[in-house]
């Protein structure tokens, strides 16, 4: 499973919100790539099942076929987990 993580310039807040997925797929023993990446490198997303990003970037990011979830508190692990649960059917 692909996981990408979108932000403005691939070091922020993609950065924080790679290193937290990867923490709870850890915690929910789910095998996946997570990425971090920036705006202009959406052809990284292109085949990926998860989209991870804030609420600016999803007009962006236009037309996929992956899912993408919107966090509204980067560090925030509960909201990470209960919408990636959501999102992977764990």
């Amino acid at each position: 499973m692909k996981i990408v993580a979108i932000c403005g310039a691939g070091i922020g807040s993609s950065g924080i919100l790679k290193v937290n997925a990867e923490r709870v797929l850890k915690k929910l023993d789910i095998e996946a790539e997570v990425t971090a990446v920036h705006l202009d490198s959406l052809e990284m997303a292109r085949d990926a099942q998860v989209i991870l990003t804030s609420a600016e970037f999803v007009e962006a990011i236009g037309k996929t076929f992956a899912d993408i979830i919107v966090i509204e508190n980067l560090f925030d692990t509960n909201e990470l987990t209960q919408k990636l649960e959501a999102s992977l059917g764990s």
